[in-house]
């Protein structure tokens, strides 16, 4: 069995050495032009020169959970596409938007400002039955995020282009259920997969559907967001605020509006990292079960090319 490693942006050596580990009577090389055929690719928004020169592969194993840059590459028709089902993802996902949500509810970003202004102040506590949150996407990060919200007594909603049940959580589908989604929730978490059919789908009218005061948090990919039309309603006051981590340039322009927008926090596209050890495990794991001959049905993380996830 001969696997390739061709991820752009990542240091190839303990990736490589890890694989090795795994599979130690295999063959496991970093991926350069004019590589022997591999059965298995391990990627990461590889060139199409890569995809080309192998098109017997059986399977590529993204090292994300997103695929939208992996699925605009022209792949080999019978490969499987295979993406990160967790791999410590889910539960760096619910810190980063728990803390984003309770920094806004509790508002100490507020705080914040008047302690560096030496002011010594107190603000009237909020009731979270005013705080509804709506996660929209509920696959394996959304029902993680989703579900610790609920610890905190937060009224959580969702929302997922198929029927989904999550103890705690009141679920919304489909088209027919968005607009009711939206009127649902003051605070609006994204975790949607980016397709076709869910680029742009934070718009200014999406988002003037959320309840006044609203909240935005987006932490799925940053061509979700109309940038335009969130600054408007932020300056509007119907949105009060946002959380941003990520965008549709990274790094994020200088010039651009959102580094100095007063009501908008961004971090670097950092909320969910890929953990090294983990994603291997997971990989290698999924490797073995393609191998045996085990039901693709039963295999987790196989990507529907013509649903985007």
């Amino acid at each position: 069995m001969n696997i390739l490693f061709c991820c752009t942006g990542a240091k190839a050596e303990p990736w490589v050495a890890g694989l090795r580990a795994a599979f130690p009577a295999e063959s496991v090389e970093d991926w350069a032009p004019g590589a022997p055929a591999a059965d298995y690719a391990v990627v990461w928004t590889p060139p199409q020169q890569f995809l080309e020169e192998q098109p017997q592969l059986k399977a590529l194993f993204n090292i994300g959970a997103g695929v939208d840059a992996l699925l605009k590459l022209k792949l080999p028709p019978q490969a499987l596409v295979v993406r990160l089902d967790d791999a410590g993802m889910s539960v760096q996902m619910a810190e980063y938007v728990s803390h984003a949500v309770i920094r806004h509810f509790r508002e100490f970003d507020g705080y914040e400002a008047d302690i560096l202004g030496g002011k010594w102040s107190y603000r009237k506590p909020h009731l979270r039955a005013d705080f509804p949150v709506g996660v929209m996407g509920l696959g394996v990060l959304g029902e993680r995020v989703a579900r610790t919200l609920t610890q905190f007594d937060f009224p959580v909603k969702g929302w997922s282009r198929s029927p989904k049940t999550i103890e705690g959580v009141q679920c919304f589908s489909g088209e027919a259920g968005m607009a009711d989604f939206l009127a649902a929730s003051r605070v609006l978490v994204c975790l949607l997969p980016l397709t076709p059919d869910t680029t742009n789908i934070m718009n200014r009218d999406t988002l003037s559907r959320l309840q006044p005061g609203a909240y935005v948090i987006n932490v799925a990919r940053g061509a979700h967001l109309v940038d335009e039309d969130l600054i408007a309603l932020l300056d509007s006051g119907h949105i009060a605020g946002a959380t941003l981590d990520v965008f549709r340039t990274e790094p994020l322009p200088a010039e651009h509006a959102f580094w100095k927008h007063p009501k908008i926090n961004i971090t670097p596209h950092t909320s969910a990292r890929t953990l090294r050890e983990e994603t291997i495990a997971q990989i290698a794991g999924k490797i073995r079960a393609v191998q045996s001959g085990t039901p693709i049905a039963s295999l987790a993380g196989v990507v529907d090319r013509n649903k985007g996830y």
